[in-house]
């Protein structure tokens, strides 16, 4: 399919999940609109890769997704946007009488209510335009719990709730909302971890990937972010008009146990 003429805003999108989204979406003809907030150089980097591969219109916008201010610039900034995929996210992991209260704060701030100024912000633009796609980047912790993971499993859980909020407030519209709920994905981040869970366990890498990693993924097998890249781009394509408000697993079997 084809989304030329159409503007794509991914949030967090300088590496991992979704650089693969963003570098699927140009593929498919879109003017993408990084985010992040590593160096500028480093941003610009990124930029020009998926300009030479894809030959698509790309260009970085530095924004904040903890800072609700920033994640209204950034849509504007933008010119408004017809494809938003809310993907920032941040991690901490500890008991929660050990949960730091600024941790909590932060995802909080950066895994759920980003992705609700973001669409706040962009929203008006898609009606303008008379149609829009949104898809917010969840998890299987959007589905499920795990352990020491209270801000995460809240945030993702409530993510998938205003997904459904979304997709219900827009259900008459040319405009979807859904959620994509990874499992494991190979990402360079999930990658730097693997020496480290190697040496601590004295095992080798295939056995700490399906054994450690991989212990609640039936399929033992990481998800590629070019299959989050084709899952988003699905959702943009005509085949997905009456898929909204809903969940797509992309989690190896890990929340049908």
């Amino acid at each position: 399919m084809s989304l030329k003429g159409k503007t794509a805003v991914v949030t967090g999108s300088t590496s991992g999940i979704g650089l693969g989204i963003a570098t699927s979406l140009a593929e498919a003809g879109a003017r993408i609109i990084l985010n992040g907030r590593v160096e500028r150089d480093a941003c610009e980097e990124c930029a020009e890769k998926i300009r030479q591969d894809t030959g698509a219109e790309v260009e970085f916008v530095a924004a904040d997704m903890g800072d609700p201010e920033a994640c209204h610039a950034l849509i504007e900034a933008a010119g408004g946007c017809d494809v938003l995929v809310n993907n920032a996210g941040v991690q901490h992991v500890a008991g929660i009488p050990d949960f730091p209260v600024d941790k909590w704060n932060l995802i909080l701030a950066v895994n759920l209510s980003s992705a609700f100024h973001t669409t706040a912000a962009a929203l008006p633009h898609m009606r303008e335009r008379g149609w829009g796609r949104v898809i917010n980047i969840a998890s299987a912790h959007g589905l499920t719990g795990s352990p020491y993971k209270s801000a995460y499993v809240a945030a993702k859980h409530g993510i998938v709730g205003l997904t459904k909020v979304t997709a219900l407030e827009t259900a008459e519209e040319p405009i979807t909302c859904n959620a994509v709920c990874p499992g494991y994905v190979m990402t360079p981040l999930v990658e730097k971890q693997i020496p480290d869970t190697m040496e601590k366990y004295g095992m080798d890498r295939e056995t700490v990937i399906r054994e450690v990693l991989l212990e609640r993924q039936p399929s033992k097998q990481m998800a590629s972010v070019e299959q989050m890249g084709g899952t988003v781009v699905f959702l943009c394509s005509p085949a997905a008009e009456q898929i909204t408000g809903t969940t797509i697993s992309v989690d190896g079997g890990w929340t049908a146990l």
